[in-house]
């Protein structure tokens, strides 16, 4: 069920409740349960796969721990395949064959193997990571391996951030899952009003905006280059709000439990660098790629040519990551190259925040514009599009001829409610401006709770899935 529906606004509640009635003993049995119904609600057949992996992973961990030598590596390689396998065989099979049909067509030769007709289980990729950090910490022996089957399967399925993240650590999440957590009415209300947040920036801002976005992104070549503009500035804010929602949505459900998920964004379109921009934007899949691929790869620590090449496997592998078309090769490869220029240009070390006004400002802007040239291809249907897309924007080219000239959804208005979000967020990262908040007079407090909900439920936009769903 989507964080947005009424299954859910009945469903939170309910498991929430239970929660604290139950006894501490029985709590984790009632959550994996609550988690399982949680992930049926979209393709229920789709828990034998979780199923599958927990298992393998469980049964791994334990021999990890109580081996010695080789073969510790052997059961972490095994469990690395399972996990990766699929992976590939749901997410990346009919990627790779179309692309072996293609190449072996442009030889005279006919590829036999078919196309697989399977729907992308949803999360998948949140929760293959997730399964993975475990091993590897286990092996790493930095995570001692769960003995508690039913603890183990709530740390991969714990419904908050099974389906799109932020990607946990067992260091994290597996000690909380223990601890007896009572019913704390201020942590209570700082998990709704997260919620709160959340709700509002996904079903005002990221739905509004996607109105704008996706027709201007169906049909390029109607709209003029300065609207397509337009429309990519307003799906770097929808991508943000709802991604960033659904994050905080996962936080405030989990919080108002007693659990505590890592930050997954931090105000990262305040960046002054692609560096910086990297450290604030879904920080649980970078520092994943940073701990498990790139300092296993050898870092910067093997030379420069060595760090580039490892710095650009990192980025194509996330832009593969995020789905099985070339477009999010690219988008990957584009922000490598960005990060490995940028890196050149201040000998290799991490740029400074700079100083200055004038300085922070080109710093911040030139920053932003890269990362929409790059969001174009995360977004378009097919590199071609894209380029396309990118044609128009840098030549400010007219609507072609021949085709009727379309004009941009009215709810463009809501990127200034956007912009309004991000300014919010960025002076509370500084100022702590929702702590402020709640030190305002009682009245003057709750007026602004009712207005955020209610500004929610009236402006709301055509309710869509979230977009790392599909991820």
């Amino acid at each position: 069920m989507l964080f947005s529906s009424v299954e859910f606004l009945i469903f939170f509640p309910i498991v929430t409740v239970l929660f604290f009635v139950l006894p501490h003993k029985v709590r984790w049995a009632h959550l994996l349960l609550a988690s399982c119904v949680f992930y049926a609600s979209f393709v229920p057949i789709y828990l034998l796969i979780l199923a599958f992996t927990i298992v393998v992973d469980y049964v791994a961990g334990i021999m990890i721990a109580s081996s010695v030598g080789r073969r510790r590596k052997l059961y972490l390689l095994a469990s690395i395949v399972a996990n990766v396998g699929v992976l590939c065989v749901f997410k990346y099979w009919n990627f790779a064959n179309q692309n072996l049909t293609t190449a072996l067509g442009a030889m005279g030769i006919r590829n036999s193997v078919p196309m697989l007709s399977i729907a992308l289980p949803l999360g998948l990729s949140f929760h293959t990571f997730q399964a993975m950090s475990y091993t590897i910490e286990v092996y790493r022996e930095n995570q001692p391996a769960e003995r508690h089957f039913g603890i183990y399967a709530l740390y991969v399925m714990f419904y908050p951030q099974l389906v799109a993240g932020p990607i946990e650590r067992p260091q994290n999440m597996l000690p909380q899952f223990r601890i007896h957590q009572t019913f704390d009415p201020a942590r209570v209300a700082e998990g709704l009003k997260r919620m709160a947040w959340g709700f509002f920036k996904k079903m005002v801002v990221a739905d509004n905006l996607a109105m704008v976005v996706t027709p201007a992104y169906a049909h390029p070549g109607s709209y003029s280059g300065a609207k397509l503009a337009v429309a990519t500035v307003c799906f770097a804010f929808r991508i943000y709000c709802d991604f960033s929602g659904y994050s905080d949505i996962a936080l405030g459900s989990a919080q108002v439990m007693g659990f505590k998920l890592m930050q997954n964004f931090d105000a990262p379109y305040e960046s002054t660098s692609l560096t910086e921009f990297w450290r604030r934007w879904h920080i649980s899949l970078s520092t994943w790629f940073r701990d498990y691929l790139y300092i296993p790869l050898g870092g910067n620590r093997k030379g420069r040519v060595r760090g580039v090449l490892n710095k650009m496997i990192v980025f194509v592998v996330s832009g593969l990551w995020h789905g099985a078309n070339w477009t999010y090769v690219i988008w990957g490869a584009l922000h490598g190259t960005y990060l490995i220029v940028e890196q050149a240009m201040t000998s290799g070390t991490p740029p400074a925040r700079p100083r200055g006004l004038a300085r922070r400002t080109v710093g911040l802007v030139s920053t932003f514009a890269l990362v929409c040239l790059a969001w174009v291809f995360f977004r378009a249907d097919n590199a071609f599009d894209a380029l396309r897309i990118i044609g128009r924007i840098l030549t400010l080219a007219p609507a072609s001829a021949g085709e009727a000239a379309r004009a941009l959804d009215g709810r463009v208005a809501f990127l200034a409610l956007g912009l309004i979000v991000m300014a919010l967020e960025g002076y509370d990262r500084r100022r702590g401006l929702f702590s402020r908040i709640a030190t305002l007079p009682s009245l003057m407090r709750y007026a602004l709770y009712v207005m955020l909900i209610y500004g929610t439920i009236l402006f709301r936009g055509v309710g869509a899935q979230f977009i790392y769903f599909q991820f």
